[in-house]
């Protein structure tokens, strides 16, 4: 029982350490500050292509997480990048790959597209 309760305490710990490490690298943006600079950015929904067919911000590129490694060269590390996803999970994953591959100005939507009140392409 001890160690099935070390393990929890550990494994609790390294999920609190990398949820503050991301604050480092990872810029979340409130749905105003995405809007005054997404335009000016490689705007990125993360999502599945069928969730991006339903609807997508308007002037995004649809690379899914699972496919972004073998996508990168899409994605220039010169410009900032802005990601979103249904909510936050898949773009901070992203956002730790992006940040592993040497990628500096990367910020998420907060809240996702699920919280998104602007303009959408269907």
């Amino acid at each position: 029982m001890k160690y099935v309760i070390l393990v929890l305490v550990v494994l609790l710990a390294i999920g609190i350490f990398r949820y503050f490490r991301q604050g480092t690298f990872l810029k979340t943006l409130t749905e105003e500050q995405f809007r005054k600079g997404y335009r000016k950015a490689q705007l990125i929904d993360v999502r599945e292509p069928q969730e991006f067919e339903k609807g997508h911000i308007l002037g995004a590129r649809n690379i899914p997480v699972t496919q972004m490694r073998q996508r990168l060269v899409e994605i220039r590390p010169d410009k900032p990048v802005y990601l979103y996803c249904q909510g936050t999970t898949r773009s901070a994953r992203a956002a730790q790959l992006l940040h592993k591959k040497g990628y500096q100005d990367i910020n998420q939507l907060k809240g996702g597209f699920k919280k998104w009140t602007g303009k959408i392409k269907n």
